[in-house]
């Protein structure tokens, strides 16, 4: 699967200046890197987290190949709590665990964005991919689920594919 063009477009816009520290992200439920390395080679201090060993173990490949460095870890984030105010950048496409956007919110450095993509429920009128309650936005939940953010740009579409796409910084 190939970057999103969404996460592509924030990247670029968030692409830390030359600073002595670079500014941490974190690409959560992250697959085989797909969002990682790109932040990585953005010269983002990168950290990647997903529930299968072989995922982070294949992005971790895929970020040394790129010679740039993605620190993963293997974890179940029901069980695993997010460290509170981290990261500059969180990053999390087609996931959607609802009890995890409080953990996301507070993961989040005051004054970092959180980018966020995923299916709506208009998705499943297209007769592929999640068609789970559980899997889908309702209209305009993911704009409520980050309630007192500065909303940086928010839309949601439905076609080529009905997603929801969210860029927030915390105040």
């Amino acid at each position: 699967m190939s970057l999103s063009p969404f996460v592509a477009e924030w990247i670029a816009r968030l692409t830390p200046r030359a600073t002595e520290f670079a500014p941490r992200a974190l690409d959560v439920a992250m697959g085989r890197g797909r969002h990682a390395v790109p932040l990585a080679l953005a010269g983002f201090d990168t950290f990647g987290v997903d529930v299968r060993f072989d995922a982070v173990r294949d992005a971790k490949l895929a970020a040394e190949a790129a010679a740039v460095r993605v620190h993963g870890w293997c974890a179940d984030l029901t069980q695993h709590p997010l460290p509170s105010a981290r990261f500059d950048v969180i990053v999390v496409t087609r996931y959607l665990q609802r009890d995890l956007f409080p953990a996301l919110r507070a993961a989040v450095r005051p004054g970092g964005v959180v980018l966020y993509e995923t299916f709506t429920t208009a998705q499943r009128a297209l007769g592929w991919g999640p068609s789970s309650p559980d899997h889908l936005l309702e209209p305009g939940e993911l704009l409520r689920s980050f309630e007192g953010f500065e909303v940086l740009f928010y839309e949601e579409v439905s076609a080529p594919e009905a997603v929801a796409r969210l860029a927030a910084r915390r105040s």
